[in-house]
């Protein structure tokens, strides 16, 4: 793994950390870890966009806006690096 993507990791865990009212300590879960199982429920996903939106300064687009894209640390880590590569 590179600098840059430990360091994408360890931003999007930051925002999971603030936003996503996990049961679970997020910097501790699997990358592949299932945010909702651990206690993300769908009102906290949307105020992780919003504060994945504001931390990147990105928008995710209408067809990012699905359960899969937030269900986990590596699955937002991959659609964040998308967005900001784009």
């Amino acid at each position: 793994m590179t600098h840059s993507a430990t360091s994408l990791e360890s931003q999007v865990r930051a925002v999971l950390a603030q936003h996503a009212r996990l049961g679970q300590n997020a910097l501790s879960l699997a990358p592949e870890a299932d945010l909702y199982a651990a206690g993300m429920s769908s009102h906290a996903s949307v105020n992780v966009m919003l504060g994945l939106e504001s931390a990147f300064d990105i928008e995710f687009p209408d067809h990012m806006l699905n359960r899969g894209v937030f269900a986990s640390v590596a699955s937002i880590q991959a659609a964040v690096a998308e967005l900001t590569s784009a």
